[in-house]
C-alpha cells in the first residue's frame, strides 16, 4: 500500500526507492507488481485507483 500511496501522490522510481531504501530497480519491480495486483499499466490510472479507494487525499 505504501508504494502505491507514494506512486500516487507523484512519487518516481528513485523517490520510492530512496523512502523505502531500496534500489531504484527494487522500486520499479515493486510498482510493476502493485500495477498487475491492481490490474493497471500507467501510473496515472494506479494514482486514480487509489484515489477512488480513499488510499490518498483527493
Amino acid at each position: 500500500m505504501e508504494v502505491l500511496q507514494l506512486i500516487a501522490t507523484g512519487g518516481s522510481y528513485r523517490d520510492v526507492a530512496s523512502r523505502l531504501v531500496i534500489s531504484p530497480k527494487t522500486a520499479r519491480h515493486h510498482i510493476e507488481h502493485v500495477y498487475n495486483k491492481i490490474g493497471v499499466s500507467t501510473r496515472a490510472a494506479a494514482a486514480m485507483f487509489a484515489m477512488e479507494h480513499d488510499l490518498v487525499s483527493r
